[in-house]
């Protein structure tokens, strides 16, 4: 039994260290890649830079005001994945207002006139009557004709239906293709066009042309919006503030490891290893779950998950050590106190989950980012209080590691 435990605490100690390593230095052989940590985690918006913009949507009162919403913020992400920017965010804020956060961008100016643009694009006969949207609109790109650059476009089922009974009955007339309300292109209709493809052209250069396609492409926006906030973050202030927030929180968790120790000797060893190998657990989540950005106050939701998951502790070696002071031995009072303490972890954490998932429900921004932090990292605390610190004070009892004063209890006197 003591050899049995032996190896398992040397094993231990020798997977945290090769997990520390790998999250440290990374991993490479031949093809196959692991990345640090440091590098796997996707920064926020704070954190490295970029632009940051809120929008409000007209028309609330509408009865289908919400799917109306859902789908301009689906247009918006669609033009700006389809212009290279594929960690841009767009959320909801409150009930009419979207948050759209761009890192990494090299101009601004530039990005906010794409998301502004509304891209109505209407296809009008010489009657006013519009025959198609850009909804109509299933690809569209920039090639050439002739050596001029121009929009090449397919539409879809619907649209080609209703492209090509336009087109039959307008031949030798002119369809007016409008965005935004201002003519673009007026072809004169030659003869029906049944295939669902055409292009527009004029006189375009090719970043225009490109332009024109992705914004044809993304169809039109549900909704009007307006423009309410631009904030831009440098990247110098975000690396100062990681690395100012990574100090704070090396020294934090150094000083909790210490007070551990001190506290409840033994038991603070365990609590300690318990802790590094949260923080392992932890990290490698927030690295390889899609869409979790780290953000100065997701630092602070990882560092007050900690303190939680150190509090857990706190309550196991207490109970513990009340079952040492009864009179048990030593393995009865660990396992006694791992069942009183249980409910008390389990209600405090839960609670913290529940506030947790609301706040990244209803939150935006830096709130949503320090909910899915935190709620993260409680979820991996209660694991490592419950599984990894038992099973570690199991290890140390099957060692007959059974002094009291170890556990921060006097000894009986005989």
């Amino acid at each position: 039994m003591k050899t049995k435990s032996a190896v398992r605490l040397i094993v231990v100690i020798l997977l945290i260290a090769a997990f520390g390593a790998l999250a440290i230095c990374g991993l490479s052989i031949g093809a196959f890649e692991i990345k640090p940590i440091a590098e796997g985690i996707s920064q926020g918006l704070d954190l490295r830079g970029g632009v940051s913009a809120v929008y409000e949507a007209k028309d609330e009162g509408q009865d289908d005001f919400a799917s109306l919403l859902s789908g301009t913020m689906e247009v918006l992400r669609n033009r700006l994945t389809n212009q290279g920017y594929t960690e841009a965010t767009v959320t909801q804020q409150g009930t009419n207002r979207i948050r759209i956060e761009i890192p990494d961008v090299n101009d601004p100016n530039e990005i906010l006139n794409i998301i502004g643009q509304p891209a109505k694009l209407e296809f009008v006969d010489e009657e006013g009557n519009v025959i198609m949207d850009g909804s109509c609109v299933k690809k569209a790109e920039a090639g050439t004709l002739e050596g001029a650059y121009v929009v090449q476009f397919e539409l879809n089922d619907e649209g080609t239906d209703l492209f090509a009974e336009a087109t039959a009955n307008n031949i030798g007339k002119i369809i007016y293709i409008n965005l935004d309300g201002e003519t673009i292109s007026n072809p004169t209709v030659n003869s029906a066009i049944p295939g669902g493809s055409g292009y527009i052209e004029g006189q375009f250069d090719y970043d225009y042309a490109n332009q024109l396609a992705m914004l044809i492409q993304s169809g039109a926006l549900p909704l009007d919006i307006e423009q309410l906030e631009v904030r831009t973050i440098s990247a110098t202030l975000g690396e100062d503030a990681l690395s100012t927030s990574v100090t704070a929180s090396i020294i934090g968790v150094a000083l909790v490891l210490l007070f551990m120790l001190i506290m409840y000797r033994l038991p603070g060893i365990v609590a300690d290893l318990a802790l590094l190998i949260y923080i392992l657990i932890d990290l490698f989540l927030l690295a390889i779950i899609p869409g979790v950005q780290l953000t100065l106050p997701g630092i602070a939701g990882i560092v007050l998950s900690i303190g939680m998951a150190v509090d857990a502790n706190c309550i196991i070696f207490e109970r513990v050590k009340e079952e040492l002071k009864a009179g048990k031995t030593t393995r009865a009072a660990v396992e006694s106190g791992f069942k009183r303490a249980f409910s008390a972890i389990l209600d405090s954490n839960i609670t913290t989950i529940i506030a947790g998932v609301v706040l990244m429900l209803f939150g935006a921004g830096s709130i949503k980012g320090f909910a899915i932090t935190l709620t993260i990292g409680v979820v991996v605390s209660m694991f490592t209080a419950i599984v990894i610190t038992r099973f570690l004070m199991r290890t140390f009892v099957g060692l007959n590691i059974t002094k009291r004063s170890l556990y921060g209890v006097k000894e009986v006197e005989k």
